[in-house]
């Protein structure tokens, strides 16, 4: 059955319609641009003009960059501070009269990777995905199963948030060659896998394309295997996540 799955980002909001029993796109996806840091409402007019151009109506998954409790955005590192205590879920069935629910966005990319991505994740017991981009997303899952909003890009890294030594961002604007930021994401994966001794981590995000690049770089014991979904996972785990809440 076809879900819309949206997955809200520092500079885009992308969206498309998923079979949730396959994992595969039923649409053409479709980015929105956000050029400034937007309110709320402005965001959710985003999705509501996705919506529209694909003509859908039935439940919302959306995945937003920060810690999601019970529909409730708890925190918004890289969004508008506007968004913390709002319920998004509410906010879209009252823009769309569908029901919506919401998780972390790496949180969703991460439930599409372990179902459809990488399935030998699934006989692990620790499981550690990182989307990379804008900041550092994590999803950790055990047995299996999704310990929700981790926000380990946050985790102190020579002094700095991870995701602000060693994000996808932060590679574009330092002008880091791929060794550079290399020994430095090696530095945030040495970091993780001391505290949490991970079978397996998977890369995500638009930067995994690239997994060549800097892979010689990754000096930890642990296997780090680029995600198979790379920028779609987020749309996919969201719209698997409502299929299944809802």
């Amino acid at each position: 059955m076809n879900t819309l799955g949206i997955d809200i980002g520092g500079s885009a909001v992308k969206g498309a319609l998923v079979d949730t029993d396959s994992g595969e796109l039923a649409s053409e996806r479709i980015r929105k641009v956000t050029r400034t840091i937007l309110k709320p409402k402005e965001i959710v007019g985003l999705i509501v003009a996705i919506q529209q151009e694909l003509k859908y109506s039935g439940p919302i998954g959306a995945g937003f960059p920060g810690i999601v409790r019970h529909g409730i955005i708890h925190s918004s590192a890289n969004l508008h501070k506007a968004w913390i205590g709002e319920n998004l879920g509410e906010m879209l069935f009252k823009a769309t009269g569908q029901k919506g629910y919401v998780l972390n966005d790496a949180d969703a990319a991460g439930l599409a990777e372990m179902r459809f991505g990488i399935p030998e994740a699934r006989n692990k017991h620790v499981v550690l995905f990182l989307t990379v981009g804008t900041g550092i997303g994590s999803a950790f899952f055990l047995d299996g199963k999704l310990l929700p909003n981790t926000e380990l890009g946050h985790v102190q890294v020579r002094g700095k948030d991870a995701e602000y030594r060693a994000s996808a961002a932060v590679k574009r604007l330092e002008k880091l060659s791929w060794k550079a930021w290399g020994e430095r994401f090696n530095e945030v994966l040495q970091t993780y896998e001391f505290l949490f001794s991970p079978d397996l981590i998977i890369l995500g995000g638009g930067i995994s394309t690239r997994f060549d690049d800097f892979s010689k770089y990754l000096k930890v014991d642990t296997q780090v295997l680029p995600a198979k979904l790379q920028n779609l996972a987020g749309i996919i785990g969201a719209a698997m996540a409502a299929r299944e809440a809802l």
